[in-house]
């Protein structure tokens, strides 16, 4: 890091030349994710570590360094390696596998086979990321340079031109310019709602008052959902220099980062980055002498899901209760301490930098004619290949399950993908080739929202998937409004009684009811929107909410109460594996002689299910259905154990 301030545009550009020239093009660079969550949950640390060693070891020291990064988005193989410049991908590695690494590709340039990524379905390894499915079928504009950068280095940031569009806005172009260049680039809010990005700033800039703020919306609390999260972990800085130029553009002095409670990497990452950017001078007086001056506070949430809400999010930057306020004015007219406030989410921040080096015309070339340029998803659930993933609006929710995600485990079926959060909605598999972006994903009743995507099997039940996105709002909504507090809450008994088997006749008009007065009269969008889930699941899964009413039987056999367990006497091969897995005993039979399941005991856990052999698959669920009468003490096996 450099000693001194950075005083003009040509000072940067000279530094960043300066640290480009120093990287030996021919020196291996260690890439290991260690700056996020799911690198360190999966003990990334230690790998890093173990690499320095065996490096110093091998008198590597002038040849090879590690570089610890931020999430490089195949969560579902962490650890992972990138050894540079050549691309080698490891996966799944081990403290045990770096000496070989170090012996074989760090000295010689040889490839370890075995710690190569084999597709499942061909059996095919790839050597380099790019020939990765997972990775060729997505466009890292945003999101590529974390596996290049530590988070907490400014220089490796400023090395790949980080800053330069700053300086770009600052030096050739005036406020009004960056303004129309965002407004051109159509640039859409990340964060969920989709609003124009340049036409907030316009409604900011334009709006009386003489202070204005421009914030940074780091409280993405959507289960499953981190995109914003991997960003400010694993690149602080492009979200930094995009509020930077927002500011510049609106004409706004101070800035806010609200960074939720539950991320505390994202948090020491972001101040080690502010405090960097000011010790450089990027933030405070006179910013590369250009006469602007800006300053930035880091808030940490207090961990509540309605505070990503932004009026909810300015109360609570104010030092109030996080919930919601009417909105009788836009934010961007009367929002923080009263004054116009610009609020835009993390990765639509990271995006301005973009636009602003390469132009809105190259934006626009990106995406589909109502959504431009990339949006980072989180892909999980019932899916091969799980995490980060950043791909061009516009690919098709088939594109992004199966040749990204790499189908359906097991050779299931796939039923329904979940977007938008538990605001948002599920599609069903008949949708499958609708393009994402926001305009497609709202016709179906769903939304883009910050960028979840939960896939399902045919074994998910859709009315206990309403019932638990519904139960998360009802636990984080803030109770200020009875449409949402109390229809939530309604709602949630409701959808309790149906998956317990108690469901009556109309529930489910009484469900539509519930949801109609939340969507016209709730407080914030949060209880606008909360009923989604229920709505989407009735319109596309009506049959097995009236399965669950009129039959008691849960179609997926997913739903406790109405699912019993058994084990078919002519599949049962009596190898104890169940029997020693089942958590209350409840498992009879011993070596030789067939099991079966005492159903006073049996607390449906559906250990026993998933723990039997697929070869034996021997265990099976019933709903609505008479249980079959248990074998006679004693009965002996019938088939035979191999394998």
């Amino acid at each position: 890091m450099a000693s001194k301030r950075i005083s003009s545009a040509k000072e940067l550009e000279q530094l960043g030349r300066d640290i480009a020239s120093k990287a030996d093009p021919d020196k291996r660079i260690v890439s290991i994710c260690t700056m996020s969550v799911c690198g360190q949950s999966r003990g990334s640390g230690a790998i890093a570590e173990r690499f320095a060693e065996e490096i110093r070891r091998a008198g590597l020291e002038e040849k090879a360094e590690v570089r610890q990064t931020g999430c490089q988005g195949f969560c579902e193989r962490e650890p992972v390696v990138i050894i540079f410049p050549e691309g080698f991908y490891y996966v799944n590695v081990e403290p045990d596998d770096v000496p070989e690494i170090v012996s074989a590709t760090l000295s010689k340039g040889e490839l370890v086979e075995r710690l190569l990524y084999t597709d499942p379905t061909t059996g095919e390894r790839a050597a380099k990321e790019s020939d990765i499915p997972f990775y060729s079928h997505q466009m890292p504009i945003v999101f590529g340079d974390n596996r290049r950068i530590n988070p907490r280095e400014i220089d490796d940031y400023i090395g790949l031109g980080g800053y330069g569009a700053l300086s770009k806005a600052l030096f050739q172009m005036s406020p009004e310019q960056v303004l129309d260049e965002v407004k051109k680039s159509n640039l859409r809010g990340r964060g969920g709602g989709g609003f124009p990005t340049g036409r907030k700033w316009e409604t900011t800039r334009n709006a009386s008052g003489e202070t204005k703020y421009v914030l940074v919306n780091c409280d993405e609390g959507d289960p499953g959902a981190y995109m914003d999260r991997s960003i400010m972990e694993g690149n602080p800085h492009s979200v930094l220099e995009g509020l930077l130029i927002g500011a510049y553009a609106i004409g706004s002095h101070e800035g806010f980062i609200y960074v939720r409670d539950e991320y505390p990497l994202a948090y020491d990452n972001t101040i080690q980055a502010v405090k960097q950017a000011e010790e450089y001078g990027l933030i405070g007086e006179n910013i590369l002498g250009s006469g602007f001056d800006f300053r930035v506070s880091v808030h940490r949430g207090a961990g509540a899901f309605v505070s990503g809400e932004s009026t909810a999010l300015m109360n609570a930057i104010e030092g109030r209760v996080g919930e919601p306020r009417m909105k009788y004015i836009r934010t961007a007219v009367s929002g923080l301490k009263g004054m116009p406030t610009c609020l835009n989410n993390v990765e639509t921040w990271a995006n301005v930098p973009l636009i602003i080096n390469r132009g809105s015309e190259w934006f626009n070339s990106i995406g589909t004619e109502g959504s431009k340029g990339t949006k980072i998803f989180s892909l999980v659930g019932k899916v091969n290949n799980t995490g980060l993933v950043e791909v061009p609006m516009g690919m098709t929710l088939r594109q992004l399950v199966y040749d990204i995600g790499g189908g359906i485990p097991q050779g299931n079926k796939l039923k329904a993908v979940q977007t938008g959060g538990p605001s948002g909605g599920v599609i069903p598999e008949q949708y499958l080739d609708t393009p994402i972006d926001f305009d497609e994903l709202t016709k179906l009743g769903s939304m883009m929202g910050s960028g979840g995507m939960v896939v399902m099997d045919e074994d998910t039940c859709m009315v206990d998937t309403a019932r638990y996105f519904i139960s998360f709002c009802c636990e984080e909504s803030c109770g200020q409004c009875s449409p949402c507090r109390e229809g939530l809450r309604m709602l949630r008994e409701i959808l309790n009684d149906i998956c317990e088997g108690k469901g009556q006749e109309g529930d489910i008009e009484a469900i539509e009811d519930i949801a109609e007065v939340m969507q016209d009269a709730s407080l914030c969008a949060l209880g606008g929107t909360a009923a989604n889930p229920a709505l989407t699941t009735l319109k596309y899964f009506r049959d097995e909410y009236e399965a669950h009413i009129r039959e008691q039987r849960c179609p997926a056999q997913a739903c406790q109460a109405l699912t019993c367990y058994y084990i078919d006497p002519a599949l049962c091969t009596a190898c104890l594996i169940c029997r020693r897995n089942c958590p209350t005993e409840a498992i009879y039979g011993e070596k030789g002689i067939v099991h079966w399941i005492d159903q006073e005991k049996c607390i449906k856990c559906d250990t026993c299910f998933q723990v039997c052999p697929p070869r034996f698959s021997a265990v099976r669920r019933i709903s609505g259905e008479p249980l079959p009468e248990p074998p006679a003490p004693g009965t002996r096996v019938t088939r035979e154990e191999k394998g």
